[in-house]
């Protein structure tokens, strides 16, 4: 009759932590992690000791990039003559001078450089001029050329 009571009493209670069997659940959890992750001690520390070093690895890559990136903003900042920053300068002196600026990055800069260079060009100039429109070219030179002639007519006696 007990056994009736306390199931019927004791399973429902249950969740809410007042009736009793939490003991063997907490003597059935292991205390060592490595047994609660089904390895043996070696394995387990062996495991730990991987994961340390992808971390420090993956670590070493992202500093790695980002010192890259301060280089080409630091290039960037030389060639447009911007003011310096104390963060990419700190950047780099943190990861040393084995810092190179990625080759792709160094073609897109050197692709800008060219297409600038062309349009400072004056071959770039009389590109810019095909693209135009001519006509309202001639308008404008037309005008132009009026408008001195009335000019110099009013200021010049001889004319």
């Amino acid at each position: 009759m007990a056994f009736l009571i306390k199931s019927m009493v004791g399973n429902p209670l249950k969740g809410m932590g007042l009736g009793g069997g939490d003991e063997k659940a907490e003597e059935e959890t292991p205390k060592d992690p490595a047994a609660a992750a089904g390895m043996t001690r070696e394995e387990y520390e062996e495991y730990q000791k991987q994961l340390v070093e992808e971390k420090m690895e993956r670590d070493a890559d992202f500093l790695h990039k980002k010192a890259e990136r301060a280089t080409l903003r630091v290039c960037l900042r030389e060639k447009y003559r911007l003011p310096k920053s104390e963060q990419d300068e700190n950047m780099l002196q943190m990861a040393g001078d084995d810092v190179d600026v990625p080759e792709e990055l160094l073609k897109m800069v050197d692709e800008d450089a060219t297409e600038e260079e062309e349009k400072d060009s004056i071959m770039g100039q009389i590109q810019n001029l095909q693209n135009m429109d001519m006509d309202q070219i001639k308008e404008k030179a037309s005008a132009t050329l009026t408008e001195m002639k009335s000019k110099a007519e009013e200021k010049c006696s001889v004319m």
